[in-house]
């Protein structure tokens, strides 16, 4: 019987030492053990995948490797009793892209554990139009609802806001009620958050106090920051009594220069938002507040698509900080 092939993205490391891309044919038998084959109908561009694109060894120890942490798709073949062929699936985190080859494959093969059932109310195409970055957006809010951050408690600061998480955190917050300040280095996109729900559009300037103040004066009830670095400092350092700041990201500096007096003066909390390991019980809530609550109307006005063919320059503007909302990747052309 002829090995059945398939296309996909594969990085790999040159002789001169750097990393390249490139389309190649695959073959199914290359893929990993696991329970479920999944035929990938759909995946998204996040800034993890852009990172073990480029050989970020953080992300990805092994190479050759297909990067994609995303994944919509129609079960092939399961040895598993929760999946039947034919049943539409998503599978998001775990280490699927990392060192598992990921979406930007047209086949996974992965662990049943990974898989969840495409909720009612998403399309496969809509599910990647929310993905990683909308799962944790959407898990961020979760967070800090469960912290009493409630609308009526005030202002909710997103940083990064024209990004994939952002866009998606700003959409969500304005659908749950909350007011949202955008916080962004692209004023030229004012009207683009406004049209997400954003009640007041800032320059990421005036979100990222260089004073050196232990305490600078109250005024988030709630940040989700999608950041890092001194962005996320300011942001804990201006959040009132009882507030509390999700961390979603990392795209301006892995570090936090920071005291304890937020926490130990205002009771502020900070949450850590790790989507790649979210319990699979807590997931599934988190995709059906998506799908259901929080799910977007507009969501097409932040998606752009390309296919496996036009994906390294979409790496490139994610890497330069140029994205704007979401890419989702059709895997079927």
């Amino acid at each position: 019987m002829a090995r059945k092939s398939f296309k996909a993205m594969v990085v790999q490391q040159a002789a001169n030492g750097k990393f390249i891309r490139m389309i190649v044919d695959k073959f199914l038998d290359e893929l990993p053990e696991g329970e479920v084959l999944i035929r990938v109908h759909y995946s998204s561009l996040n800034y993890k995948d852009a990172l073990s694109a480029i050989g970020n060894k953080g992300v990805t120890r092994r190479y050759p490797h297909t990067p994609g942490v995303d994944v919509a798709g129609i079960v092939e073949e399961s040895v598993s009793d929760q999946f039947r062929p034919g049943e539409e699936v998503i599978v998001t985190g775990y280490d699927l892209g990392m060192n598992t080859p990921g979406g930007f494959g047209q086949y996974i093969r992965v662990p049943a554990a990974w898989v969840l059932k495409r909720p009612d109310n998403l399309s496969l195409r809509e599910a990647m139009g929310y993905g990683t970055a909308g799962f944790a957006a959407a898990l961020s809010i979760f967070r800090l609802q469960g912290y009493d951050v409630t609308p009526d408690r005030g202002e909710v600061l997103v940083t990064g806001a024209t990004g994939g998480v952002g866009s998606l955190a700003v959409a969500f917050l304005a659908k749950a009620g909350y007011r949202v300040v955008a916080a962004t280095g692209k004023l030229d996109e004012k009207q683009y958050l406004q049209d997400l729900g954003a009640a007041e559009v800032i320059h990421r300037d005036e979100a990222n106090d260089t004073s050196g103040k232990p305490l600078l004066k109250g005024r988030w009830a709630g940040v989700v920051d999608t950041v890092g670095g001194n962005t996320l400092g300011t942001a804990i350092k201006s959040t009132m009594d009882r507030g509390a700041v999700s961390c979603v990201g990392l795209v301006g500096s892995p570090e936090l220069p920071l005291n304890v007096y937020p926490f130990i003066l205002r009771g502020v909390a900070l949450f850590g938002i790790d989507s790649a390991n979210c319990p699979m019980p807590m997931r599934r809530q988190i995709w059906q507040r998506i799908a259901d609550d929080w799910k977007i109307e507009r969501l097409d006005d932040l998606i752009s698509e390309c296919g496996l063919e036009d994906l390294d320059n979409e790496i490139e503007r994610i890497l330069q900080g140029r994205q704007r909302g979401r890419v989702v990747v059709n895997i079927t052309h």
